[in-house]
């Protein structure tokens, strides 16, 4: 009778490591994508703020958003240029 109990006991165990394992596989994805755009907005922040203060002397500045910050971080140098073209044209 033990050796039932312990075999129930070692299916469950295996079956709770499996669920662990699928919940850690399908949360992993999403959290691994949002923090790398998340990091990507910190840089995007970053290299706004340094355009900002050299673009100043040349009369060339972008406000620093989440918007701007995503689009920067996400496309780098092509972002910042898109984002003076867009200025311009809506100005």
């Amino acid at each position: 009778m033990t050796s039932g109990m312990d075999l129930n006991f070692i299916i469950a165990f295996v079956f709770g490591l499996l669920l662990l394992y699928l919940l850690v596989r399908v949360l992993y994805l999403p959290l691994r994508i949002g923090l790398k755009l998340l990091g990507n907005a910190v840089v995007g922040g970053l290299l706004l703020a340094v355009f900002n203060a050299v673009g100043s002397f040349f009369g060339l500045t972008i406000g620093l958003n989440v918007v701007t910050a995503f689009v920067t971080g996400s496309l780098g140098i092509p972002g910042i240029i898109l984002l003076l073209v867009l200025q311009r044209l809506t100005a």
